[in-house]
């Protein structure tokens, strides 16, 4: 049983990983055994995700580039197929927030934020399944939120977003089976650097910690049994699903 969730000998690529969530699955990852490929934008902001990886006793490697810029991902993927002769496994966590009432949102700040969390996901994951169906063997896991199940005020375009993250997983699923599953995970609110502002919000805390059957804020660590499931061989007949990790919020709040 425990060689179903082994990563080992298993390439992984995941963005957004210089801090927060992605810096945490990144050493989930490679607590498993996997290869894992760390990326941002600048290469010395995941020095310290790689290290901490290397020092566990497991392999990391660096990928610097913009997930919106798609020369750039074509050009990456390209890398670490040439440099490590396969990609097995993307998690496409890169993302970003901005909080305006949509009335006083510039469409330019609702541009950025499709951009990043939507159509980086989607280039990303096109671009790692040509190399995967190839291989016959992939896993492409894509992380929405509970905000793709309920909606909140003054962050319209990350709830569509999130939406979005939900429908393509779907699809792509259903395109590039059997051998390649697509999934999505969607936290409830995990503390990260996104979301401080709710964190020191006391009355948001109290009505988190009322309204979820598990009575607290989320943590990183909460997404890791999760995220082995869908990135080993255990989740092989699981495809095109959004799993929720929320501590109960959407079941009490739905």
């Amino acid at each position: 049983m425990p060689d179903l969730f082994s990563l080992k000998d298993k390439v992984a690529l995941i963005t957004g990983a210089s801090r927060g969530l992605g810096r945490n699955m990144a050493k989930t990852l490679a607590a498993q055994g996997a290869l894992v490929v760390v990326n941002a934008r600048k290469a010395a902001d995941l020095q310290g995700t790689a290290d901490e990886i290397r020092a566990a006793g497991g392999q990391a490697g660096i990928a610097a580039f913009d997930v919106t810029d798609e020369a750039a991902v074509k050009k990456a993927i390209a890398y670490i197929v040439e440099e490590h002769g396969k990609l097995d496994i993307l998690v496409n966590n890169a993302g970003i927030m901005h909080r305006q009432l949509i009335v006083d949102t510039a469409t330019e700040d609702w541009k950025r934020i499709i951009d990043t969390n939507l159509n980086a996901s989607f280039v990303m994951a096109r671009e790692a399944a040509k190399v995967m169906l190839k291989r016959k063997y992939g896993r492409i896991i894509n992380l929405s939120s509970v905000m793709a199940i309920l909606g909140r005020a003054s962050v319209a375009a990350y709830v569509a977003s999130k939406h979005g993250i939900v429908g393509l997983t779907k699809t792509l699923a259903a395109e590039i089976g059997p051998h390649v599953t697509v999934n999505a995970i969607a936290p409830g609110y995990i503390r990260t650097e996104i979301n401080t502002v709710l964190q020191q919000n006391k009355d948001f805390t109290a009505m988190l910690e009322q309204r979820t059957a598990a009575h607290r804020w989320g943590e990183a660590a909460d997404l890791d049994g999760m995220l082995v499931l869908l990135a080993s061989d255990a989740s092989a007949y699981i495809t095109g699903q959004t799993m929720v990790v929320d501590g109960g919020l959407t079941t009490i709040l739905a």
